[in-house]
């Protein structure tokens, strides 16, 4: 498995275990985060300061990755989907997340890229 590949589930796996210090360990320290409501963060602390504040606050908070796999040459896209409670109903958005590693192993810049969030329950399955 390409090393920047590992590094982005590592990412990951530290998102849903809601481990900042590992999630900050895979990131560079000036880090670039480009959310899809115009909502960026520059740098390794402001950046992990918002997702430990905004992910636990989410309402029954999933987040399922369908697959990860990079260019072999520092880019890698994680394509996956957040489900949150809100409103008493759940909310599912897909998402396609694109990452550039370093050289050094670090993810440099982040780019949050969505589809429009549904419903799951509602969703037409005859496609």
């Amino acid at each position: 498995m390409q090393r920047c590949v590992a590094v982005v589930e590592e990412y990951l796996r530290s998102m849903v275990d809601h481990d900042w210090d590992a999630l900050a360990a895979t990131l560079a320290p000036d880090v670039v985060r480009s959310g899809p409501y115009l909502d960026d963060y520059r740098g390794a602390p402001a950046y992990v300061g918002f997702l430990a504040e905004t992910v636990p606050a989410l309402d029954h908070y999933e987040l399922e990755v369908a697959r990860v796999w990079g260019d072999g040459d520092g880019r890698v896209c994680a394509e996956l989907s957040e489900t949150v409670t809100l409103g008493g109903g759940r909310l599912r958005t897909d998402e396609a997340i694109v990452f550039d590693v370093d050289e050094f192993d670090r993810i440099v810049a982040v780019q949050v890229f969505l589809r429009k969030s549904y419903d799951p329950t509602e969703v037409n399955t005859d496609i």
